[in-house]
Formats: C-alpha cells, structure tokens, sequence
C-alpha cells in the first residue's frame, strides 16, 4: 500500500471521526439542553440517543480501520494481531445494524398509514448485516493466509536445517 494512499485513507478516517464526534456532541447539548420542545412528530429523544450510540459503532469501525492501515503500511497484518481489529469492525456493524432496527422501531408506529418504508427500513437493516458477514468472510481469508504464512514460516526452517 503506498504512502499517499496511506495518508488519503488517515485524512478520511480523522475527518469521518471527527465528524462523528461533533454530531455527537450536538446530539449530547440537544438532549441536555432541553432547547427544543417536541411537537409530537417524532420521538426526538430516543433518535438523539440511538444517534449518540450509532456514532460510538462508527467511531470503534475507524479505530480499528485505522489499526489496520497501520499493520498493513507495516506489513504485520497477516497476523494474530490483526484479528482482534477485524472482530471489532465485524462487532461495530452488527452494533450498527442493531442501531438501525431501533430507529426502524421507534419511526414504526408514525408509518401505520404507509408500513412499506417500515419495511425497507427494516430491509437496510438486514442489509448492514450482509456487509457484516462479508467482513467476516474475509477474515476468514485473513486466518487461512495467517495459517499459509505459519506454514511456511515452518516450511522456511525445515529446509534451512537441510541445507
């Protein structure tokens, strides 16, 4: 992975972490402030929160992305290291599709009239849960190269002492 795709991934993952922190701390200042009365529409207090625990699943996904740029620009990511940020980004997606099934039940009850947006919502949902199987395949493939490069390893010394 060369230097400037590097850089470019760090610069996206400070300015989406950055980003998350602030809707984050918009979200805190609304729920203690009071500032802004609801009108019923919505519940505008449980969305703050789920939105506030939402932003926590993100922000774990970028740390662990970030480690893993790390180990890659290093060359260490075909590793047991590696497999505890892999798990974290697995965990942080299904945190996240679990979010969105709450903010899919608690706008249920104002979609009686058209229950199809309940039901792609409920579909985006599951959706987030593929992408996190398909990270879970792939750390799959992370442990059978783990295990290729052990192999070999090995491999490696055996022939060493032969020679």
């Amino acid at each position: 992975m060369g230097k400037l795709t590097v850089g470019a991934l760090r610069a996206v993952l400070v300015v989406v972490f950055a980003g998350t922190v602030f809707v984050q701390a918009l979200m805190v200042w609304a729920l203690v402030s009071g500032g802004d009365p609801e009108d019923g529409a919505l519940p505008l207090t449980p969305l703050r929160v789920i939105t506030i625990l939402g932003m926590v699943s993100v922000q774990v996904a970028l740390v662990c992305v970030g480690r893993l740029v790390t180990m890659v620009r290093r060359g260490t990511v075909f590793s047991p290291a590696a497999f505890r940020y892999v798990d974290g980004v697995i965990g942080s997606i299904v945190a996240a599709s679990l979010v969105w099934f709450a903010v899919t039940a608690v706008n249920a009850p104002g979609q009686r009239e058209d229950p199809g947006v309940t039901v792609i919502m409920a579909g985006v949902g599951v959706a987030i849960l593929g992408v996190a199987l398909i990270v879970l395949v792939l750390r799959m493939l992370l442990a059978q190269a783990v295990a290729r490069d052990v192999e070999a390893t090995h491999m490696q010394a055996e022939l060493d002492e032969v020679i």
